[in-house]
């Protein structure tokens, strides 16, 4: 690799600025953003998007899942281009960073080659992944997942919202359904910068978190059917109160995950409760379950129990109660040969780095079962994210962005190589 490459960074203080530029779109008055996927404030953020790597002279390809490509090209159009990709859809109450710092820092990895007039010989590609966050149509990571053939593309075009609105209809109804069969555009390596979401790395004083891997994951519904009645005249001993049961399933949830500490996570992020009167005592309500451990055969044991512990409280308590697993994501392992470009590249910059596996889910995960990935992780404030006082230090994600910068240009060099 030539010095000039070597001496290579990208411009701090823009991607910074641009970060916080785009964050007025869906902006939140406690500083967050509320970007859900598909909505007006995701298309005035894609449209800005598209138009800031035309600047750059990138062609533009979006598939039938409003997965957005932009390409740089190189020496040999013929060969599939390396990728950065990550998401610009938010949580309700979502932070400034969460996946926006990887499309972004792409970006800015694209204009800094641009600017130095290098020329690489894969096209090099930034991709905004559809519906990661998985907050207003379920499940996460849906389009990725569809491109990775893990979903059909019309099974997740009738996934629907809580107001019963399409997948498939709000994406056409953004204009951004584009023709490109999910799956066809093709990539030979694909890197994701993403804050760690945790406390590790900062705990630990490390710069750069080098991802070997994504825990498995799942996601249940469960829906508790009791009987409405008055609440000042149903005895105690007759009421068939649906909240109740659901509130003994919720402490079984947490009780499952502690079965399975320290590796496991049990969380219920999520309850609709009708008809949510003061007066009337709950006949109905609908609840989420998200478990989480590295170990497929644990996730299994996770799920007969929690399974069983929903049908004895339903007994106890006289209600009716149904759960249904919506999505399963298995553990991932990352591509060595890209896992070995970021770990070098962190080496080679003189960062401080840990390796590690990624709790939370990311595009990646489906990503990596059709192209060789890995991920790049930096220090988030407290560990704080889906929330809006999420944060990182401005030197830490320079240090990312530079490591994605390397990454790239050791995978493409790597490639040239191998044809």
């Amino acid at each position: 690799m030539t010095e000039r490459i070597q001496n290579l960074r990208i411009n701090a203080d823009r991607l910074w600025d641009e970060i916080m530029r785009t964050a007025r779109i869906g902006g939140t008055p406690k500083g967050g953003i509320n970007r859900l996927t598909l909505t007006d404030a995701d298309r005035e953020v894609r449209d800005w998007f598209v138009a800031a790597c035309k600047a750059l002279g990138c062609s533009i390809e979006i598939d039938e899942m409003g997965n957005i490509f932009a390409r740089r090209p190189g020496k040999n159009p013929n060969l599939p281009p390396i990728a950065m990709g990550s998401h610009l859809d938010t949580q309700p109450t979502g932070g400034k960073f969460d996946g926006v710092a990887g499309v972004l820092s792409g970006l800015e990895v694209l204009r800094t080659l641009h600017e130095a007039n290098i020329e690489t010989n894969a096209p090099i590609e930034v991709i905004d992944w559809t519906n990661e966050e998985g907050s207003r149509f379920s499940p996460p990571m849906l389009s990725s997942g569809v491109y990775a053939g893990k979903f059909t593309r019309d099974w997740a075009y009738a996934r629907e919202d809580r107001e019963g609105k399409r997948f498939g209809d709000e994406l056409e109804r953004i204009s951004y359904k584009g023709s490109l069969p999910c799956g066809a555009h093709k990539l030979a390596a694909h890197f994701e910068l993403h804050i760690e979401q945790g406390p590790i790395l900062e705990a630990e004083g490390k710069t750069i978190g080098v991802v070997t891997g994504v825990q498995g994951m799942r996601w249940y519904e469960v829906t508790v059917k009791g009987t409405e009645s008055h609440s000042g005249s149903t005895a105690m001993t007759l009421r068939r109160d649906a909240l109740l049961g659901a509130a003994r399933m919720v402490e079984a949830v947490n009780a499952t995950g502690l079965r399975h500490a320290p590796n496991a996570v049990a969380t219920v992020g999520f309850m609709e409760v009708k008809p949510n009167s003061r007066n009337v005592i709950p006949g109905h309500v609908f609840f989420s379950i998200d478990f989480r451990h590295p170990s497929d055969a644990e996730l299994d044991a996770m799920e007969a129990e929690i399974g069983r512990a929903i049908q004895d409280i339903a007994a106890a308590t006289n209600v009716e109660a149904e759960m249904q697993r919506i999505w399963k994501s298995p553990p991932v392992h990352f591509d060595p040969a890209c896992i070995d470009a970021v770990r070098s590249s962190a080496a080679d910059l003189g960062y401080s780095y840990r390796e590690m596996i990624s709790g939370p889910g990311h595009d990646s995960a489906y990503v990596a079962s059709v192209a060789p990935t890995a991920m790049i992780f930096l220090p988030c404030e407290k560990g704080v994210s889906h929330n809006e006082s999420e944060n990182v230090k401005k030197e830490d994600l320079t240090a990312a962005a530079n490591v994605l910068l390397h990454a790239v240009l050791k995978t493409d060099a790597r490639l040239a190589g191998q044809s």
